[in-house]
């Protein structure tokens, strides 16, 4: 049983009557289950969604930067703006675990609101910076403040939800990044207008209002920001333990809350998290590759900077639709694997199209940047989801998440070195390695498929019967590999 929260959460509160809830010895009530849910989507949802909405802009707002002069402004030459993006990726890949093992032990309305004060600040910075090495410092502790969030809202969202809840309320949070692109894109035709202001160039207004904004919305997001079901202030003693019941059960009572030695054996060599990591690395560099380079691509396919940054919008918009549509019919069919292929498959007909520059005309290529795009967007947060679907145990969730991202964020650098000025307007080295990748995907999600089905037919048939024979402390933090849990897919 997962008696170590249950025993805190009651701690606090001694005058909890909800027992028989937390330990399963009568029927949850579906009327106050559906109850329970909505309030758990009212208070922990929309304001996390808006949060990271505002972190996934301040990250690609360089892209809209770019064409309205910041190489000019800082006399860049060569490959330095791929440099300027790819530096963020190492704090930000390195400082994914240690965020989620620290999250766990302190409120995340506290360490979540904290992070982004602090890339709020540096994204102020990046608009008053007057060199590229000072532009490549703000880079990197952009990325060791926003390395936390999304791994840490992951975290934070699989303590409230079932597994096929979990779907279309992530994907719902995963939307507003997809939006971000639109408004990153609005914003920056909007704030490259007061170019001369206060004698700053369009570009540093870009960074300098969308960084004002993150540093106050995260000093108000703290009190809005949800903590751990066990201490959620939004639920009374009573919903706090079905929240934790409902979840222990949904993952057939598998634990992890203790990090010891054979915990972290079990997490660093789990190869469920390493495939999973490269399910996302494909996905996330299509991602980047987007967010960076398409206002760049339809300036270069014939658009003035003005409207190339107008045209990113309803690239973005349909992306959102298709992403969410995607999200309700997986939870609906209780599969992820066939939608997630079905995403790789439309994103890697998008850049097969731009890859034929010559034989494809204008039109068309643009409208292949829906389909990678849309594509992308359909199996990024899916392959998320699914990873964690599959994880059982609060540090295994956590450190998982934080693994798949962080790991699988080396898209990113790739996606910052691939598209070169001189190959420019057919990018086949960019357009060329971002469709291997997708296939790449495609590949790891099938042995994701087929290595779970594997197991889920071991356990059915009693071929991991044998850790119940294990001491009871180590068959409390099996996480996962208990017997009982089984995979879905």
């Amino acid at each position: 049983m997962e008696v170590p929260f249950e025993k805190r959460a009651m701690a606090k509160e001694p005058t909890v009557k909800s027992g028989s809830l937390i330990h399963g010895r009568e029927p949850i009530d579906p009327y106050m289950e559906k109850r329970v849910v909505r309030k758990c989507d009212l208070h922990v949802l929309p304001v996390l969604s808006v949060l990271y909405m505002v972190a996934f802009l301040d990250r690609i707002n360089i892209g809209n930067a770019r064409i309205q002069g910041l190489e000019e402004g800082l006399s860049m030459n060569g490959q330095q703006y791929n440099i300027a993006l790819q530096v963020f990726f190492i704090p930000y890949i390195l400082f994914e675990v240690p965020s989620n093992i620290f999250i766990r032990k302190l409120a995340p309305s506290t360490w979540l609101c904290s992070i982004m004060l602090g890339w709020g600040l540096v994204t102020v910075c990046m608009g008053v910076t007057q060199s590229f090495a000072g532009l490549v410092v703000c880079r990197v502790l952009l990325g060791f403040f926003e390395a936390g969030f999304l791994p840490g809202c992951l975290y934070l969202f699989s303590m409230y939800y079932k597994r096929h809840e979990l779907q279309r309320r992530f994907n719902l949070f995963f939307c507003l990044t997809i939006l971000s692109g639109s408004a990153s894109g609005f914003f920056a035709y909007a704030l490259g207008k007061m170019a001369g202001v206060g004698g700053y160039s369009g570009w540093r207004w870009i960074f300098i209002i969308e960084g004002l904004g993150t540093v106050v919305l995260a000093i108000v997001s703290k009190f809005f920001i949800a903590d751990w079901p066990e201490t959620a202030k939004f639920l009374t003693t009573g919903e706090r333990a079905l929240v934790v019941r409902r979840v222990h059960e949904d993952a057939a009572g598998a634990v992890m809350d203790d990090l010891d030695s054979k915990s972290r054996r079990r997490i660093f060599l789990d190869w469920k998290i390493w495939c999973g990591a490269i399910m996302y690395l494909g996905c996330a560099n299509s991602g980047y590759s987007g967010a960076f380079f398409t206002p760049t691509i339809l300036k270069q396919l014939g658009q003035t900077s003005t409207k190339a940054q107008l045209y990113t919008i309803p690239i973005y918009a349909v992306s959102a639709v298709a992403t969410v549509a995607a999200a309700f019919l997986s939870d609906r069919l209780r599969h992820r694997y066939a939608l997630c292929v079905f995403g790789i498959f439309v994103n890697a007909a998008g850049y097969a199209m731009l890859l034929a520059p010559k034989h494809v005309p204008v039109d068309l290529r643009h409208v292949a940047l829906y389909f990678t795009s849309a594509g992308g967007y359909i199996a990024q947060p899916l392959t998320l989801v699914w990873m964690n679907n599959n994880l059982g145990g609060h540090y295994k969730k956590g450190i998982g998440a934080a693994m798949q991202i962080g790991l699988g964020n080396l898209g990113g650098i790739i996606a910052s070195n691939i598209y070169i000025d001189r190959e420019a307007p057919a990018f086949p080295v960019g357009f060329g390695t971002s469709l291997a990748l997708s296939w790449l995907t495609a590949i790891a999600c099938t042995v994701f498929f087929v290595g779970l089905r594997r197991e889920n037919r071991k356990r059915d048939g009693g071929g991991r019967d044998y850790r119940y024979d294990l001491p009871k402390c180590e068959q409390d933090s099996l996480g996962d590999d208990h017997p009982r849990f089984r995979f879905v897919y």
